[in-house]
């Protein structure tokens, strides 16, 4: 078995190749709901998969309109873990078509074990 930083990596992973490829289905398949995120100060909250979904389309647009083309994982390091949830640190950089870096942050991920997903 692998332990649970490990598979939490591997998750995380695996949603943000489907990020880049804006392949919905898959991030809604690696994912709880409810399920919350916080950006800056504000926390928002997406009740159902379908919720969230429907918000993809307008987060793609805004992302196309600043220039997006792909996010780079630049680290991920698991600041604790347990068998039911994994605190992710990950620094990440939005690039543009040329690979030009126009956005870098650090941004803080929780992953739950819930009945083994």
């Amino acid at each position: 078995m692998t332990d649970p930083a490990t598979e939490a990596i591997e998750a995380f992973n695996r949603w943000h190749a489907a990020f880049d490829t804006r392949d919905t289905g898959t991030q809604l398949s690696l994912m709880h709901f409810p399920h919350v995120r916080q950006a800056g100060n504000r926390f928002q909250t997406w009740e159902t998969a379908n919720e969230f979904g429907a918000d993809e389309k307008a987060l793609t647009d805004r992302l196309k309109a600043e220039g997006w083309d792909h996010t780079v994982t630049l680290s991920i390091n698991a600041t604790q873990a347990d068998d039911t949830k994994v605190h992710l640190g990950i620094g990440q950089s939005r690039r543009d078509a040329d690979d030009a870096e126009y956005n870098r942050f650090d941004t803080p991920w929780i992953f739950t074990n819930i009945d083994g997903k």
